[in-house]
């Protein structure tokens, strides 16, 4: 259980690193004016997106095997608490992606000030987080 958890805390930095950048990105993009600037963010926000999926589909994959070794842990409030702030973050993850196609069909409807605080969900989600699989309040 112990390399379980280990690999579920490793995938789920991948994970957190793009969701804290994506949107970074996204800032970025909107001021960019010329071809070259705008082609160079599409391409790093693509490749971001694979990694970044790599480790959210790999902290999934890890936490359910967890789950599955230990199934009354789904009892748990604290868990259940959790298992919701990552369908939360799932729903996040979707939107990262959406609007990452937006800007490839250069039809981006948002500033660079709107992302800068869409960039700030996944600090709180994952602070939550944390808590609640450290601290085990209920």
């Amino acid at each position: 259980m112990l390399w379980l958890k280990a690999l579920h805390i490793i995938a789920m930095v991948t994970w957190f690193a793009g969701l804290f950048y994506l949107p970074r990105l996204f800032v970025y993009h909107v001021g960019a004016l010329d071809k070259v600037s705008i082609d160079r963010f599409q391409i790093m926000e693509r490749r971001l997106f694979i990694i970044m999926s790599i480790g959210a589909l790999a902290t999934l994959a890890f936490g359910a095997s967890m789950v599955v070794q230990s199934p009354a842990y789904l009892s748990t409030g604290w868990l259940q608490a959790k298992l919701l702030l990552v369908a939360i973050l799932i729903g996040y993850h979707v939107a990262c992606y959406r609007f990452m196609l937006r800007f490839a069909r250069n039809q981006n409807a948002h500033s660079a000030r709107w992302y800068r605080g869409f960039n700030e969900i996944p600090s709180v989600l994952l602070t939550v987080i944390v808590i609640l699989a450290v601290v085990k309040p209920f």
